[in-house]
């Protein structure tokens, strides 16, 4: 039988931890493969985990077909929705699978609107499906989790480099974190994956003072005379001057280390 994996629709598919990967594989081993693996056609959209153990250790296994399905985006869709409601996925999981959704679901509405009116070809009109998700609080509900969680899970896809989208994955950082450390130079980024967990909550607390320090201070109260008073220095105030000041150190550390070791490569 020829089974056909699409690295796309497998992208899909929340790897397992080593733990949840031994103990799937334990099952299989003990008790061979009960579910059907399910394709389309010839190509895998259900079940890879237990389809590379069975091809490893020689299990046998069953198939069945799901013929529903007018494309590849149908698919997607399909393998998306499976997904959101298992509640192993992650939150971060979850909410990049919705956003997904979304695209694809924006960018079939979108053609669909540019097509010729199906009268001119002599039909009678199609009316168009609405999208599911139009704002980011349906997004969010989709996904389980909140919309500021969504604005996150965002932010770190724009600028999070792999090494930070594999330790939010890995649940080595929270996704709250992760969006801090996300506005880093990847350098940064890069360096404080490097150092662990500890190194990454202290770059995502440098970021967050960073934003406090330079954020608009409020003007105080008047005083009873009707002049304002003069704010004084907290120390919340002075521990953010000095994130700053460490945040532009540790930059330019870093950019001094890079130009070392370009010189040192030329060299």
């Amino acid at each position: 039988m020829k089974i056909t994996i699409n690295e796309e629709l497998r992208s899909f598919v929340d790897p397992l931890t080593a733990i949840e990967y031994a103990a799937l594989e334990r099952s299989l081993l003990a008790e061979g493969c009960r579910d059907a693996l399910v394709l389309w056609g010839d190509t895998l959209i259900d079940g890879h985990n237990r389809y590379e153990i069975c091809q490893r250790h020689g299990i046998a296994f069953n198939t069945v077909q799901n013929t529903t399905f007018a494309s590849l985006e149908d698919v997607m869709l399909w393998m998306i929705d499976n997904h959101l409601a298992r509640r192993s996925v992650s939150d971060y999981q979850r909410g990049v699978l919705a956003l997904r959704k979304k695209n694809i679901v924006s960018t079939r509405m979108l053609q669909r609107a540019e097509q010729p009116a199906a009268a001119e070809a002599g039909d009678a009109p199609a009316v168009p499906e609405s999208p599911p998700w139009n704002t980011r609080e349906d997004i969010a509900k989709a996904a389980r989790v909140s919309s500021n969680t969504i604005s996150q899970i965002e932010r770190i896809q724009k600028a999070a480099t792999p090494e930070l989208v594999e330790a939010v994955r890995a649940g080595t950082i929270s996704i709250n974190a992760a969006a801090n450390v996300a506005q880093l130079p990847e350098a940064m980024q890069v360096a404080a994956v490097a150092g662990g967990r500890k190194e990454l909550q202290q770059a995502a607390r440098q970021v967050r003072e960073q934003k406090a320090a330079t954020r608009p201070r409020k003007e105080p109260p008047p005083d009873a005379e009707g002049e304002s008073a003069e704010p004084a220095d907290t120390e919340a105030q002075l521990r953010a001057q000095v994130a700053v000041l460490r945040a532009r150190v540790d930059e330019l550390s870093a950019e001094n280390r890079s130009l070392r070791e370009q010189l040192g490569s030329q060299g």
